[in-house]
């Protein structure tokens, strides 16, 4: 207990302190300034009968889909390559795809918003293509837009959940591979009926990381798009920011983050069930 005291001190002062205190928060009127007084429940139906609510937490949920779904998509398919016949330059490889959980994410969404503009790289390689008359400003197009931020989430998770299927698929025994090949097994049996199983609690550790960043994103929202346009890309925790710093509705926002804490909960939740070793 004495070397745990130090971590478990440091995680009640950071996080569980604040939750309380949020939680707290979420029952009062305060602007952060004058007295706060009591509000109960208030903000919590003010916050339900937002339509505003319901339309970021779609969006969240279609973020899923490009910063969860496809990312370990993308890594499982990664994995069965590097783990197959390529094994000069591996290391390179690793290096490469895990670049953007090093970097930054404000430099990566100034980066790609830039990237995304009139003049940027995508419209330049479309020009190059022939395919001019499809150029846009991406992250200002009402339809795209979502779908724009939604593949910069791709770009940045894909090589975390590849790092994290590699790591599980060198612990697999290898003579499992051997007896596969001998059943006449071929790549692809070997990757579905040895290395997916093998993999299980990586894949589970990815969808449970990679639908929290979906769901909690913020600073990548709010440097490339700021929830435009038209509200296209708002998403819960903009929402939290906004009602917190420019509208000055402390218990507002502290009621929209725990509302938001229990979505996150309740899909963790789902993703464990469905990804749970049935053994």
């Amino acid at each position: 207990m004495l070397y745990v005291l130090p971590a478990l001190a440091v995680y009640l002062g950071f996080a569980i302190w604040p939750a309380i205190n949020t939680l707290r928060l979420s029952l009062l009127n305060w602007d952060g300034i004058l007295p706060a007084t009591w509000a109960g429940f208030g903000n919590y139906v003010k916050i339900f009968r937002d339509s505003a609510l319901y339309e970021a937490i779609l969006h969240s949920l279609v973020l899923i889909i490009f910063f969860a779904a496809i990312p370990i998509a993308v890594g499982l398919v990664m994995t069965a390559l590097l783990m197959g016949k390529v094994r000069r330059g591996m290391t390179f490889f690793r290096i490469v795809f895990f670049l953007p959980q090093v970097l930054p994410l404000v430099a990566v969404g100034i980066t790609w918003r830039w990237f995304y503009s009139d003049t940027g790289g995508v419209n330049q390689i479309l020009d190059l293509l022939g395919l001019g008359s499809i150029t846009r400003a991406w992250l200002g197009d009402y339809q795209l837009a979502l779908v724009a931020l939604g593949l910069i989430g791709t770009w940045t998770m894909s090589g975390l959940c590849m790092m994290l299927f590699l790591a599980g698929a060198q612990k697999i025994d290898p003579s499992l591979y051997e007896a596969a090949k001998l059943d006449g097994a071929g790549t692809f049996r070997q990757f579905r009926h040895v290395t997916l199983p093998g993999v299980r609690r990586e894949i589970t550790v990815a969808g449970v990381i990679t639908t929290i960043a979906a769901l909690a994103s913020f600073d990548l929202v709010f440097v490339t798009t700021n929830g435009g346009p038209a509200g296209q890309t708002n998403v819960p925790g903009l929402l939290v920011y906004r009602l917190a710093f420019n509208e000055g509705d402390i218990g507002g926002a502290s009621a929209l983050a725990v509302v938001l804490t229990v979505i996150v909960i309740a899909a963790v939740s789902a993703v464990r069930f469905f990804t749970r070793d049935k053994d």
